[in-house]
Formats: C-alpha cells, structure tokens, sequence
C-alpha cells in the first residue's frame, strides 16, 4: 500500500497512445449527453469519484471504458453482493433506469498515462492501492491524480485496470489537455437503460459476470 503523499521525485510516467477511431464506451446518466464531459469539482475531503478534479486543480472530466460489459459493471456493480439463492448480482431496475449505455468513438489520437502494470505504478511510486482503495480513499487518490497530471504535463488522460472488470481497461479523460469538443464523437450505438430493449441488451452482456437488472415485472 501507498496511501502517502507523493514523493518529491521526478517521477516517468509511461504512456500509451490511443488512436483516433478508437471505440470507447459509457454507461452515463440518461440527462446527460454521451460526449458530454463533467466540470463539477470534487470536494476535497468528501464525496466524487477516483479521479475527479477538484478545486485545486480543475479541468473537465470524461470516465469510458474500451468494452460494454466493463462500463456495465463500472456502473451497476459497485458494492453489489451476490444474491445467496440464486447466486446472481442482482441490479434494481430503479437504479439502473436512470442509465445508458453508448458508443462513442474518439476524433483524435490521445497520450494517456497507463496505469494497468505493476510496472506503470511503480513508475510513478505507485501500487495497485491507486485504483483499488475504497471510496474514503478517494480524496487521496484524488491527490495522485493532480500530481500525475503536473509530473507527465502533455498527458490526456488515465488508462488503467478496471477493478471491477479484470482485465479489462477503463480510463478518464482530462477535457483541458483533449478539447471537449473534439475527442469524441456522437453515440453510434445507445441502449437506454429504461427500456425493455435497453434491459435484455445490459442482460445478455452481464451474463458472465452473474449479475442482472431485474425490473419490476420480473421481481414478482
């Protein structure tokens, strides 16, 4: 674990390049655009995500994944047990309603930081504690991510392992270093998340990962 401040060192990043046309996929708030990258800061001590900007250092923020399932269980499958009958995760379709799920594809070729080895963390004096600490952590991871940004200043953004996808990638975007209105285009495929189409579709995909979004008509 390496729940500490960030060493004074210059540390080396090591980079990936994602390259324009890449197929990158959210499981976003329906009242939200696809594209459509948060400016909200973090507070510094409580609530947000992992990497979420925050006063100190604010920039817009995009988080995607490169695969349906993994922005599915990114989303819904946060702290969800296992049912003890069935076995199964077993999603409220109340939660799950207010989501879609889409497609998007990037318009340029972006420089993200990898974190998805041991060897990316370690060179940035890192462990997996980075993207594995639960949520009272994440102002601390908070932290790293804005000394990330000012150690690799031409970086646009964070690639790593998804925790609850293994080894699938996520990432987040910094809207400052990409454009807002350039890295992505519009959704080439969205299955709204209110819908019976919508549900089948996040079903059929969560089939290997024993969860499911049980709406209410099935719940009888």
């Amino acid at each position: 674990m390496t729940r500490q401040i960030p060493p004074a060192v210059t540390m080396v990043p090591r980079v990936t390049v994602l390259p324009a046309g890449a197929p990158l996929w959210r499981c976003h708030r329906s009242s939200y655009p696809a594209t459509g990258f948060k400016a909200v800061e973090a507070h510094t001590l409580f609530d947000g995500s992992r990497f979420d900007c925050t006063a100190e250092d604010p920039y817009p923020y995009l988080y995607a994944t490169r695969e349906p399932t993994t922005a599915l269980a990114e989303v819904l499958l946060r702290s969800m047990d296992f049912d003890p009958v069935v076995g199964t995760r077993l999603v409220p379709w109340a939660l799950a309603r207010r989501y879609t799920l889409s497609q998007v594809v990037t318009t340029a070729e972006l420089t993200l930081i990898s974190l998805r080895t041991e060897e990316d963390l370690a060179a940035v004096c890192q462990t997996t504690w980075l993207l594995d600490s639960e949520p009272d952590d994440y102002p601390r991871t908070r932290y790293w991510a804005q000394e990330l940004r000012r150690q690799a200043k031409t970086a646009q953004g964070l690639l790593w392992q998804s925790r609850r996808h293994r080894p699938r990638e996520a990432l987040v975007l910094f809207g400052d270093r990409c454009g807002v209105e350039s890295c992505l285009s519009e959704p080439l495929i969205s299955h709204d998340l209110s819908t019976r189409s919508g549900v089948s579709e996040a079903n059929r995909l969560l089939v290997p990962l024993r969860a499911a979004v049980v709406r209410p008509e099935e719940a009888d």
